[in-house]
């Protein structure tokens, strides 16, 4: 049974999550024949002063 954890900046509506996990729950029963009831999608959303990307804060970026 494939989990996927997707971190994404907080503030992403529930019709963009539930379009997400259908989209890759879609692919991955195309790519691996695997039965949708049998994907796991844990989606962790993250405040951007809690992220950081080349020695940044993304709360402090432009």
């Amino acid at each position: 049974m494939p989990t996927y954890h997707i971190e994404l900046f907080e503030g992403r509506t529930v019709e963009q999550k539930r379009q997400l996990v259908e989209a890759v729950t879609r692919v991955t029963t195309e790519v691996l024949g695997s039965a949708p009831e049998s994907v796991d999608i844990i989606i962790t959303d993250v405040k951007r002063e809690n992220w950081a990307t080349g020695g940044k804060l993304w709360s402090e970026q432009n």
